[in-house]
């Protein structure tokens, strides 16, 4: 067998993560790709169509990069190629510090910040379902005498159906757009909040930012077996019921989407002690984050 091409194995391998990160199956990519389950299999596992290796020889004759060559948005002006320049090579930490100044320049850099005098009072908390989002929630929302909000009930109310069926009738682009329009409304209505978001909000990168420019974020962490666990006792198994490999599928969309839950403010294990202790860590995190009496 001929060895695989780098760059088509690197493709494959950012398919496969976009995929894990957005929960989807392979068929069910396949289905909204029009594309067959087959052809996505052999893409993902570096064996794809080598036309593009033709644009990438291309790209490289011309000295510029493969977005470029493809009219990606950052490469459409001469200020995103200056400011795609001056950020390439840098390390997360450098990325994160430019992310944050970029959004205090446009005003959208609220969160995050420093002084715990100056965070935000709406407190959300990401992960993966079955990290204890809404149980630890209602409990935090009551010690601090904050609304709790479930953002998954809030999509429904404007779907006026429930997320399985938003995403059976009409995608998930559909759904993306009204968990977006749920978080503007609870931030326009909520100075003070406890947000338990759905696991998948860190998918669309223009939700996250917002959420992370108006909310004090913390990432509840939990093992693998205790998300399984704590979302089959919530008799919900979205989007692995249909799985033989239930828990394989969770650790993909685990590991897809940890880069992304990282970026919370904190973080803290659910996994490590039983609810109450979790929840005292939790309330005395959040209390001091935000210069409240313990």
């Amino acid at each position: 067998m001929p060895e695989k091409n780098p760059f088509l194995v690197a493709l494959g391998e950012r398919v496969r993560a976009l995929r894990a990160r957005r929960g989807m199956t392979r068929k069910a990519v396949a289905l909204a790709a029009d594309v067959s389950e087959r052809h996505l299999a052999n893409l993902e596992y570096g064996l794809g169509n080598a036309s593009i290796l033709v644009l990438l020889q291309v790209a490289a004759a011309l000295h510029c990069s493969l977005a470029e060559l493809i009219g990606d948005v950052t490469t459409s002006s001469p200020e995103w190629l200056l400011i795609r320049e001056l950020l390439e090579g840098r390390d997360e930490a450098a990325l994160r510090r430019a992310r944050v100044v970029i959004g205090q320049m446009l005003g959208t850099g609220g969160a995050n910040a420093a002084d715990p005098a100056q965070r935000s009072t709406r407190v959300a908390l990401v992960g993966l379902r079955g990290a204890g989002k809404s149980t630890l929630g209602r409990m935090l929302a009551e010690d601090l005498g904050y609304p709790f909000v479930e953002l998954s009930h809030e999509i429904e109310q404007f779907a006026g159906c429930s997320v399985s069926e938003i995403q059976a009738l009409y995608g998930v682009n559909a759904y993306r757009r009204y968990e977006r329009r749920a978080l503007e409304e609870a931030i326009q209505i909520y100075p003070e909040a406890v947000i338990a978001t759905p696991g998948g909000l860190v998918s669309d990168a223009a939700t996250f930012n917002l959420l992370l420019a108006h909310c004090t974020t913390v990432w509840l962490q939990a093992a693998p077996e205790d998300h399984m666990k704590r979302v089959r006792a919530q008799g919900d198994l979205r989007p692995i019921a249909a799985s033989a490999e239930a828990m394989d599928d969770l650790r993909r969309i685990l590991a897809g989407r940890a880069a992304f839950y990282s970026k919370a403010e904190f973080r803290l294990d659910t996994s490590a002690k039983p609810l109450q202790p979790t929840f005292e860590a939790l309330r005395k995190l959040v209390r001091q984050a935000l210069a409240l009496p313990a």
